[in-house]
């Protein structure tokens, strides 16, 4: 399974009516974080999923076309030494 970080973008007048629909999914809900409070109109999670289009359709569906979604993995610090002697 690979780990992949959501982007959830929305303009300020978007806030409450995305918030509303991921309300309906409170595991969900409760795996992202959100910078509204603070004027930027975000939020961010990290999922576990077979898949890009498998996240994409864990997502409200309000959200799931605004959704920035990226594979993402972690680097031990011996992957980095082996790419420096490539």
């Amino acid at each position: 399974m690979a780990r992949y970080h959501v982007e959830s973008r929305h303009a300020k007048r978007d806030c409450m009516s995305d918030f509303d629909e991921l309300a309906e999914h409170p595991m969900l809900l409760r795996k992202f974080e959100w910078a509204c409070p603070n004027g930027l109109h975000m939020g961010w999670a990290m999922l576990e999923a077979d898949s890009e289009d498998e996240v994409r359709r864990m997502l409200p569906a309000g959200l799931r076309e605004k959704a920035r979604i990226t594979e993402v993995c972690r680097v031990t610090p011996s992957e980095v030494k082996s790419w420096h002697e490539m």
